[in-house]
């Protein structure tokens, strides 16, 4: 297996980003609600707001998000990963939607179309670009055939 091969486990790995992210960051918005306005010029309410539970748990998911995605940049490009993982806006867009009740209008849902089509464009090339030195390597890894195997016999 090369690394640009997608394996299942790494689509899990891609899930998880997208779903840790998009779940921690709905936690983080509906502990925010409960806070009410926070100023940054009050550091000491952004510290009192991370034992609000929804937010501790939202920053846990976070953490889980950035695991996950460190994980995923190891054995694949930038520009694979994030385009992947921006399905998390449907997610997001989904769970705000239908947990927190927000409405979201035509085009907000028309967004979330061209994001996933555009996804869909991105996840059907290689997840790792092969470099010119990777190539090489490749190729001297490889085993010679011999020339006897490859003549025509008579």
């Amino acid at each position: 297996m090369n690394n640009s091969t997608m394996t299942f486990r790494r689509y899990l790995v891609l899930a998880m980003v997208t779903l840790t992210a998009s779940l921690g960051d709905t936690f983080l918005s509906v502990g925010a609600r409960q806070l009410g306005p926070i100023s940054l010029g009050h550091v000491d309410q952004l510290f009192a707001a991370i034992f609000n539970p929804w937010i501790a748990c939202g920053i846990v998911l976070l953490i889980g998000f950035f695991a996950s995605y460190l994980t995923a940049l190891s054995w694949a490009d930038l520009t694979y990963v994030l385009p992947a993982s921006s399905l998390g806006y449907v997610v997001i867009a989904l769970l705000s939607k239908f947990w927190l009740r927000e409405q979201l209008s035509l085009y907000r849902w028309l967004g979330i179309l061209f994001i996933t089509a555009g996804v869909g464009f991105v996840t059907r090339g290689p997840a790792l670009t092969q470099h010119a030195a990777d190539l090489e390597t490749d190729l001297e890894t490889e085993p010679e055939t011999a020339p006897e195997a490859t003549a025509a016999t008579p």
